[in-house]
């Protein structure tokens, strides 16, 4: 079998997925749907297949874990690879990834989202189901800093999904497995590198949340991810993993040091022939930081309904906000403009009207601010206002206020 030739036909397929098993034909995830194709594929040529893909001091830490992560660009295509053990053999799962740098505008995402980056310091958590993006979100926030300012940026990854070329920012790039054992380790390690910005690419085990929120208290704007299907869900999951006695405190810290909750998933639009992230955007307002600390996770939905005015979208704001977009990025397109469309923003309230009272609007469709003054345009200033002088002068004035 031929591997680099069945990821150029996922590619062309417009696949996200493909899987490998021994004596099954290969499956295609197109668009969020499973096809099957092809003929069984022999045990004997996959585990061959596996071996060539694993590096040969690597081979033994998958026997023994029975599994392993890796990156790898194959046929042109960058390859996110899991090789498993199953009961028929060896199997593969391979994500293909984008090809082009991801980036807020590229992944048709709101402008918004770029305020996530402009804090020093926090947690910006993003979640969502497997497969539904969240790494290349995570790539696109940090992709958008690495094009304004000058930080220093630590990715912690497992494996490395998108390669960052540095622009004005600094930028390393650290795999697990390859380059340190562990996130915890590599967390550890990061606080001694004088980061600013930390990517985690994801919070699986107690320790690792715990050294998360410990680096966005001291000073470092962290992002990671974490599996829900809420925002609500995300928080919850992060307090929950660790014993009862102290989930108290992890609230509280939880609470003081958060920026934003993100929860994506992707939708296939027909009439664009690509999937689109629809979002959930939860910020901290003095309500939310409230319910956070006193683990009333159940109340959240209610403050994302009510809470447009603070930046929070709920799934159905976000999606009317998609049917009213009218720029979108289609990958292999040359046409990459950046989406111009103003945010939607709750109304503002009315300023005090600073017309005088005496312009009126001649048939011409002109004002006159006072009569026998020269018309003017409606909505063309009126020009420096005149105060007229108190009779008697400066020292008429002078005298009154003594």
């Amino acid at each position: 079998m031929n591997l680099s030739d069945m990821i150029a036909s996922a590619q062309a397929q417009g696949a996200s997925d493909l899987h490998l098993e021994a004596g099954l034909p290969a499956a295609f995830r197109i668009r969020g749907t499973l096809q099957i194709q092809g003929e069984p594929v022999p045990a004997g040529s996959l585990a061959a297949l596996a071996s060539g893909l694993v590096e040969p001091e690597l081979w033994p830490a998958f026997q023994a874990q029975r599994s392993f992560d890796f990156s790898k660009t194959i046929a042109g295509v960058r390859c996110r690879i899991n090789i498993l053990h199953t009961a028929r053999g060896i199997g593969l799962a391979i994500r293909l990834l984008a090809a082009f740098q991801a980036t807020l505008d590229r992944l048709n995402l709101h402008p918004d989202l770029k305020k996530l980056v402009a804090p020093t310091n926090g947690l910006v958590l993003i979640s969502g189901p497997t497969g539904s993006g969240k790494s290349s979100t995570l790539a696109a926030l940090i992709q958008e800093i690495n094009l304004t300012e000058p930080r220093h940026i630590v990715t912690i990854e497992n494996p490395i999904e998108y390669s960052f070329r540095p622009r004005r920012a600094f930028i390393r790039q650290r795999e697990v497995g390859r380059d340190t054992p562990s996130f915890e380790q590599a967390l550890l390690d990061a606080l001694r590198e004088d980061p600013d910005v930390l990517m985690v690419g994801e919070m699986r085990h107690p320790e690792t949340m715990r050294l998360t929120l410990n680096a966005a208290e001291t000073g470092h704007l962290v992002f990671a991810t974490v599996h829900s299907g809420t925002c609500a869900e995300a928080l919850q999951r992060v307090v929950l993993a660790f014993p009862s006695e102290i989930q108290s405190n992890i609230s509280a810290q939880l609470a003081d040091c958060l920026i934003a909750v993100v929860c994506q998933r992707l939708r296939f639009r027909p009439d664009l022939q690509i999937r689109v992230p629809e979002c959930e955007i939860l910020r901290p307002t003095t309500s939310v930081k409230a319910f956070i600390r006193n683990r009333d996770f159940f109340k959240i939905p209610q403050v994302l309904e009510t809470g447009g005015e603070h930046g929070m979208w709920t799934f159905e704001r976000y999606q009317n906000w998609l049917s009213r977009r009218t720029r979108w990025h289609i990958p292999g397109q040359t046409d990459e403009a950046p989406d111009e469309e103003p945010a939607p923003r709750a109304p503002e309230p009315a300023l005090p009207s600073t017309t005088a009272p005496w312009v009126k609007p001649t048939a011409s469709g002109e004002t006159v601010d006072s009569p026998g003054a020269a018309p003017r345009l409606a909505g063309q200033p009126a020009g420096p206002i005149e105060i007229e002088p108190v009779e008697g002068g400066l020292p008429e004035s002078i005298k009154k206020l003594s």
